[in-house]
């Protein structure tokens, strides 16, 4: 990977055994930081082809996560009327941080694509507006209001926009986000990415009215969706990542695909090799040392890993994790810079989207802390381990699943 890696003093150690051919006999006690010149198991040969280090403890690629419930955000009693969710990426200014985010306020909790209504919303993400807020911690947030409102029909986003993500470019401020065209759960989420811009964080927002990212051509992995746009600056371009669902249910697939610009409205150009991501949901990126870092989370046989692509589009797993935070808005200092030494993250926010239940489901917002940087070394964010209490392990049960599971069992004892 080439992607060394911040070592401890004391963990920088020579081969100490070796046999008569100048060859190590055994593998040493002390894990050498350089592959070492000697017949390896396929498992040991990944350790140190496959990742940006061969243990987790150097490797700056890897932490564990750790998650603290927001002040100042009110939910009305977790009844499920209120809704915030799919955080931006923080960004400072005005001496704040600021963020955006998917706000709902309807007068019932998601009722389902049969039950919703102009007034009742089907999903979490439906009759929503993008608010946002700030903060002069990261811990306590103070809500400012409407960013971006539902536009009039039959405008792009009159029935609700979500999930936003902010560039700042040449000074002025812009938002991409999902503008849906009608009620969420009716054809699937099929909702073009839309954008609206400011001259300051705080507004106002002048919406753009154009489709900013279209859909593939029918037959192509994305023609149905392009979701979760996440912009950054690198190589001189707006590359803008985001998610799409192809293959159809009950099998569906979800990737992440890129698209470049030189210009915030566009036009932008889909890579030619993407899906450029196998894996991952709202993912969220940014730029380390030359390239670019992704936390790809839930869905997809890399899910739960930290990637690296050092072209920004070639990405190759260093890392594996657990519990990552879902719809990660990390706070990137260089997301906009156009940086060749990304520094990293260590904070953002994220949402948790079972809260109320099953008839007041709802999404808040948390925050997430980690040490994914070149300039700190939290020794407690590279241990693994998360030391939970067994009611954690059995909350979610088996389910429908153990009546199948007892009759199976039933039968395999008839057997013996």
């Amino acid at each position: 990977m080439n992607l060394h890696i911040k070592l401890l003093p004391a963990m920088a150690v020579a081969l100490p055994l070796f046999g008569t051919g100048g060859e190590p006999s055994s593998f040493p006690f002390k894990m050498p930081l350089e592959k070492p010149s000697m017949p390896l198991s396929a498992a040991m040969e990944r350790a140190y082809d496959d990742y940006a280090s061969p243990t987790y403890w150097w490797n700056e690629l890897f932490s564990k996560f750790r998650y603290t419930q927001l002040e100042g955000l009110d939910y009305h009693n977790h009844d499920g009327t209120i809704s915030r969710r799919d955080p931006s990426k923080v960004v400072k200014a005005n001496g704040k941080y600021y963020v955006w985010y998917t706000c709902r306020r309807t007068e019932t909790p998601p009722q389902g694509a049969r039950g919703g209504s102009d007034t009742r919303p089907s999903f979490d993400w439906d009759l929503a507006e993008i608010w946002y807020a700030t903060s002069e911690d990261g811990f306590t947030w103070t809500e400012q209001g409407v960013a971006v409102p539902r536009p009039p029909k039959p405008k792009v986003g009159w029935r609700s926009v979500s999930t936003p993500d902010v560039l700042c470019w040449n000074g002025r401020y812009y938002l991409y986000y999902q503008g849906f065209l009608e009620m969420p759960g009716t054809r699937g989420d099929d909702c073009p990415v839309a954008c609206s811009w400011a001259d300051s964080p705080d507004g106002p927002w002048t919406p753009v009215n154009e489709i900013i990212v279209p859909n593939g051509p029918e037959g192509t992995w994305d023609q149905y969706c392009i979701h979760d746009p996440y912009p950054l600056v690198y190589n001189g371009k707006i590359h803008l990542y985001y998610k799409s669902d192809f293959n159809g249910l009950p099998e569906m697939v979800r990737a992440q695909g890129l698209a470049t610009a030189d210009h915030p409205l566009g036009p932008f150009e889909k890579c030619p090799l993407n899906p450029v991501l196998n894996s991952g949901h709202e993912t969220a990126l940014f730029p380390f040392k030359g390239g670019i870092a992704a936390l790809t989370g839930r869905h997809g046989n890399e899910l739960e890993s930290i990637q690296w692509a050092p072209d920004g589009i070639n990405f190759s797993r260093v890392a594996n994790s657990i519990l990552m935070p879902i719809a990660a808005g990390p706070y990137v200092p260089d997301a906009f810079t156009d940086t060749k030494d990304g520094r990293g993250i260590t904070w953002g926010l994220c949402h948790f989207t079972t809260m109320g239940g099953k008839n007041k489901r709802h999404g808040i917002l948390g925050r997430f802390d980690c040490d994914l940087s070149l300039d700190y070394h939290d020794q407690g964010m590279k241990d693994p381990e998360h030391y939970w209490p067994p009611e954690f392990y059995f909350r979610s049960g088996l389910g429908g699943a153990r009546k199948r599971i007892e009759a199976i069992a039933r039968e395999d004892l008839k057997t013996q």
